[in-house]
């Protein structure tokens, strides 16, 4: 968004009080769900994951955020500029918050800067969308098989070890952790995976390709 300026303009950007930054352990808290949303955000280091926690507990994260990603474009000039839900750090990071009077001035007196801001709002929408419906289309069967495929294709292994808990799989997919784990050993009756509480082994890889394929 700012790479319409060079190093030294971005120094005299951000030569006032306009802006801070500041750091989050993991795990803490950046927004909670219904906070207003004060100014556009960029993450210096770290993750950060967007996540709805409903009235029992259960938690859906809709979305990770990474170094140089971009929070809160989309919310800071609306009427209901409250995030719609909680933003958590995921590891410790590192964030740069800029005041809404200085985005304001950067889109009047820099059109680049203006199509850049709009691009990102535009871009932030379809991510959201598009995450929204993968959650909410797919059966689990359907979203275990593109995790599963998903893997295979980067390790290169049928025998796919996890690098998060079975908690963290359930909270990535958007369902309970007992769903997943019903559904688990439904697949491994099937004949389709074996697992342990590390590894997932993928016993057939045609009939999970095809349930992965009719998700899409």
């Amino acid at each position: 968004m700012f790479g319409c300026f060079g190093a030294s303009e971005i120094d005299d950007l951000f030569a006032n009080d306009q802006y801070k930054i500041k750091r989050y352990t993991k795990n803490s808290v950046v927004y909670l769900q219904n906070e207003r949303c004060k100014s556009l955000d960029i993450i210096l280091e770290g993750e950060v994951f967007v996540q709805k926690i409903d009235a029992e507990g259960n938690t859906l994260t809709i979305y990770n955020f990474v170094s140089g990603d971009v929070i809160g474009e989309n919310l800071l000039f609306s009427n209901r500029n409250n995030y719609p839900m909680t933003i958590i750090a995921k590891y410790n990071s590192t964030i740069l918050h800029v005041k809404k009077e200085l985005i304001l001035r950067l889109c009047q007196e820099n059109i680049e800067f203006l199509n850049n801001f709009l691009q990102s709002i535009s871009d932030k929408t379809l991510i959201l969308t598009d995450r929204i419906n993968a959650l909410t289309l797919k059966s689990i069967r359907q979203s275990i098989a593109e995790f599963l495929i998903q893997e295979y294709n980067l390790q290169k292994n049928l025998k796919i070890k996890l690098s998060m808990t079975k908690k963290e799989l359930a909270e990535k997919m958007g369902i309970q952790r007992p769903s997943l784990s019903r559904e688990l050993n439904k697949m491994r009756r099937d004949g389709l995976i074996t697992f342990d509480s590390k590894y997932i082994t993928i016993n057939n890889i045609e009939q999970l390709s095809k349930i992965h394929v009719e998700s899409l």
